[in-house]
């Protein structure tokens, strides 16, 4: 189970905002949480926080899970102080009017907003329609002008979902930013427990950023690290909802053991390592063929790194990808943290991962 430590720190985790190319706030909250175990730790010029255990050893796995979220970025301030904003990240449009929002300004902190649209009274038949294209909403903070607006936000102020982190039930947490903050928690959970740990290899636990806008954080830490592993956690589409074609996604339920992917993103040599250690430990876990042939998450990324990382993706089943209300069960992050520190301490130095020669 985990701990009321642990829990709080992810609450803290996902109510900390940082949409990607701003994640300074969220950088020091994971920073100080690894500081309490990891041998060192150290944000890099990018923006990815890496925590180390066993930093002497010559064969290095890096363990990934990006800290950015989607959200928004001010790109002009209306004569009426009203903020009109453009996409970080791959948005819903369908589910972004009449939400609360957060700018988040270098000299006032967070400052509450809602994104406003015309009300329904006051829309055709048609304009009722029609999903509404970002450039038709804006923000509206409170400000009787622009002069006042001006006064608390400037243009390029980052804008994320009002932060909103409940547990539910016994085992879920609801939550903006799931994708993909609860894989880095998985990853600081498994630093902490493999720190306790007699260990054979080097472990390099590294809240990635900028993951929503093309995986770019993962790109320059895997190059940094060099490591002969790579092993990412991400979020993956749990179809237990009414109408998700289970013919082309699969069958994924929340609660029962994290996705184990197999596409051309995993070594399969890897792969092999990953589900004996799932079937030796007992540990609950659902096999996926992965929403596409390669690419969208960091182990693709890590995956192409110099001369090439045997690489795996451990996906947490989540509801309602990229809106402000994001789903996990927490029974998944716990058999993923269990998975990761199994595979980890039972790799050893010499192994190797070249397909069809063991």
């Amino acid at each position: 189970m985990l701990s009321k430590k642990s829990l709080k720190f992810l609450e803290e985790l996902l109510n900390t905002s940082g949409p990607s190319g701003f994640e300074e706030k969220t950088a020091k909250c994971y920073r100080g949480y690894l500081a309490e175990f990891a041998d060192e730790v150290r944000t890099d010029v990018t923006g990815n926080t890496i925590g180390v255990v066993n930093g002497g050893a010559e064969f290095k796995v890096m363990l990934a899970g990006h800290y950015d979220e989607i959200g928004f970025q001010i790109t002009h301030i209306s004569d009426e102080g009203l903020l009109y904003f453009r996409n970080v990240g791959g948005i819903d449009k369908t589910t972004i009017s009449c939400i609360e929002v957060e700018v988040i300004t270098e000299k006032h902190g967070k400052i509450p907003g809602v994104i406003g649209k015309k009300p329904i009274h006051l829309l055709t038949p048609k304009e009722r329609e029609r999903i509404l294209e970002l450039k038709e909403m804006w923000i509206d903070i409170g400000a009787e002008s622009k002069k006042a607006a001006e006064k608390l936000v400037t243009i390029g102020d980052p804008v994320a979902f009002r932060s909103n982190c409940e547990f539910l039930d016994k085992n879920r947490v609801k939550s903006k930013g799931l994708d993909d903050k609860i894989g880095a928690f998985v990853i600081a959970e498994s630093l902490r427990e493999l720190s306790k740990r007699k260990i054979a290899v080097a472990v390099y636990a590294v809240g990635t950023v900028q993951e929503e806008v093309g995986l770019r954080g993962a790109a320059t830490s895997a190059f940094g690290i060099n490591p002969n592993v790579g092993i990412a956690v991400d979020v993956g589409f749990a179809t237990d909802i009414p109408d998700v074609d289970k013919k082309e996604l699969g069958v994924g339920e929340m609660g029962k053991g994290p996705f184990l992917e197999r596409n051309a993103d995993n070594n399969p040599v890897l792969g092999r390592l990953i589900r004996k250690t799932a079937a030796k430990y007992k540990i609950p876990v659902q096999e996926k063929a992965g929403f596409r042939a390669s690419g969208g998450t960091d182990t693709a990324r890590m995956q192409l790194t110099r001369s090439g990382v045997a690489t795996a993706l451990i996906s947490i089943p989540n509801r309602y990808m990229h809106t402000p209300v994001e789903m996990c069960d927490l029974r998944d992050v716990e058999a993923a943290v269990k998975l990761i520190v199994g595979t980890v301490s039972a790799l050893k130095p010499g192994d190797t991962f070249i397909p069809g020669l063991s």
